[in-house]
């Protein structure tokens, strides 16, 4: 292996760590914590293998996400703008919701749990889902190793995406192979409880999120406001049954922050100072950028891009930045890649772009003066408008 491949190895190692702090792989936190809970009080021997499966998990699904990106020229995160896979995912994120609720293992026919163990399927499904849900978001951390990687010869591409997979896995691989690290967290009682089932909620939502890329737009609004009041009911319902302090807290802790989310969602707290009037832009309006004669910004985004709605609820409501586009006379521009569109996938990877989210910033001439990926600040896209305007005006 030489050194700039070991490098990149060692780097997605890194990126993949990385992953675990991301909005993207927060649905498979509940998945991840399990896992790791039901091998706590094994033998070495369980845990051990337990730990095995949860990285095979990880490990199968990014060699086979990174043999197909070398064999199909794939964009990173193409898969969710499949329709059947969103749908798939969303029923599974909604079985494992229910699943969760019961507080029993993964229902599974006898066959297949006589051959492989039920609780040895579990730990490697986790595993499993947790990388298909970190796909959006591993595209813009990884940036320059993805680009290094489909330069590569095929081994050397599957090398990359196995490191990802690896780093994804390896902190939870820690704490089942070492479950007195778990004896820092508080002693668990009827508060557990509500947190375990507090995780049932957030695979709901999880599954309403992909949902709604396919569902039809009216049904949105409707929808996450029944799993609102859900969970406010269910909230009152523990607070009135609750008989332990920690209980009440843990139930008040869960209620606080669905309301913090439902807030943020809404878009109550906007007004016009922090509202970005965005136009669409369309496969047949990419020819129109070097005519604008005018900057622009350029958000690529998608229905099913968390990181992407992250963006939208902080950066792109910030005033300063509102701000900014205003005083540089710049053009809001967005695409929407929720579906399939080869001209507008080919616009991304013109601007240097592997995944989403991406924002980049256009002169006069619809030439890319700054590109940001991934989750980025509100300052670092101030900059980047002042730059274009201070060009504008030099001209």
């Amino acid at each position: 292996m030489d050194s700039l491949l070991l490098l990149q190895v060692v780097l997605a190692v890194g990126a993949g760590l990385l992953l675990n702090l991301t909005p993207c792989v927060l649905p498979a936190v509940p998945l991840k914590v399990r896992a790791v809970l039901r091998e706590a009080g094994e033998r070495p021997s369980v845990r051990l293998a337990s730990a095995a499966l949860f990285t095979a998990g990880s490990v199968l699904f990014f060699a086979a996400l990174g043999l197909a990106t070398a064999l199909l020229q794939w964009c990173w995160g193409v898969l969710f703008q499949s329709q059947s896979l969103l749908i798939a995912l969303s029923a599974l994120l909604a079985a494992l919701a229910i699943v969760n609720f019961s507080g029993r293992s993964l229902p599974l026919p006898s066959a297949i749990a006589t051959l492989c163990g039920r609780r040895f399927l579990e730990p490697f499904l986790s595993g499993l889902m947790s990388a298909l849900l970190s796909t959006p978001c591993t595209g813009p951390l990884l940036g320059g190793v993805l680009v290094f990687a489909l330069t590569q010869p095929l081994a050397n591409i599957i090398s990359i995406f196995v490191a990802i997979g690896v780093g994804l896995a390896a902190p939870y691989v820690v704490l089942i192979l070492r479950p007195s690290l778990l004896r820092r967290l508080p002693r668990a009682g009827a508060w557990s409880k509500i947190i375990q089932q507090s995780f049932g909620w957030l695979l709901l939502a999880a599954a309403l999120f992909y949902a709604q890329s396919v569902l039809p737009a009216a049904w949105r609004t409707p929808l996450w406001v029944a799993l609102f009041v859900a969970v406010l009911t269910w909230v009152a319902v523990t607070l009135w049954h609750a008989a332990e302090h920690s209980t009440r807290t843990a139930a008040l802790l869960v209620g606080a922050t669905a309301i913090t989310f439902a807030y943020l969602g809404s878009g109550l707290g906007q007004s016009a100072d922090t509202t970005i009037v965005w136009q669409p832009l369309r496969a047949a309006d990419v020819a129109t950028l070097p005519t604008l004669g005018r900057p622009a910004l350029v958000e690529f985004t998608a229905q099913w891009c968390i990181n992407c709605k992250v963006l939208e609820k902080t950066v792109y409501e910030d005033h300063n930045v509102v701000t900014a586009l205003r005083r540089t006379g710049t053009l809001a521009l967005q695409v929407d890649l929720t579906r399939p569109d080869p001209t507008l996938e080919h616009l991304l990877a013109s601007y240097g772009g592997v995944g989403l989210p991406l924002a980049v910033v256009l002169d006069h001439k619809g030439q890319k003066t700054q590109a940001l990926s991934g989750l980025f600040t509100s300052a670092s896209l101030v900059r980047a408008l002042n730059k274009v305007g201070l060009r504008e005006n030099s001209r």
